[in-house]
């Protein structure tokens, strides 16, 4: 395989140019834009509740309320800040591994936002069996049905 100047490109033998696998990933995976307002609004939540668990400060807790305090079109805020909590806490209790959440002010979305963000979304297209499958792809059979409940409590906040 050859590749050219700016390595985005690889050519195989036969004359075939194929795109960077990493590259593949990066624009095909979903940004912070592609989601609504509640989206947009509950991955924030979700990316200032896992800074105050990574740093212990109170500050991100502030941030987090006066965030869900500002955001337009949310009408119990504090609910669905600490359904945002109640979730990172379930996952955080289930899993081997932390879940890795960007900045706040960043774009660009984990792998574990991501799946966060398709949870939601299966949650709140109610369609039937399809949460619990999703959830299980996601935490496995550890949690399920905590995670399930938590995610279907956040997808009607």
């Amino acid at each position: 395989m050859m590749q050219d100047s700016c390595g985005a490109v690889s050519v195989t033998e036969a004359g075939q140019a194929r795109l960077c696998p990493l590259r593949v990933a990066l624009a095909t995976r979903p940004d912070f834009d592609s989601y609504d307002d509640f989206g947009r609004v509950t991955l924030s939540l979700f990316r200032f509740i896992a800074a105050a668990y990574a740093t212990g400060a109170s500050d991100c807790w502030e941030a987090a309320y006066r965030f869900a305090d500002e955001a337009p079109g949310i009408a119990d805020s504090p609910l669905l800040v600490a359904r945002v909590a109640a979730l990172v806490r379930i996952l955080r209790s289930g899993r081997p591994c932390q879940l890795c959440f960007m900045p706040p002010s960043c774009r660009r979305l984990s792998q574990d936002e991501a799946g966060l963000m398709r949870l939601l979304a299966v949650a709140r297209g109610n369609q039937p069996g399809e949460l619990e499958s999703a959830v299980c792809q996601f935490v496995g059979d550890e949690n399920g049905i905590a995670t399930t409940r938590a995610v279907n409590a956040l997808a009607v906040c």
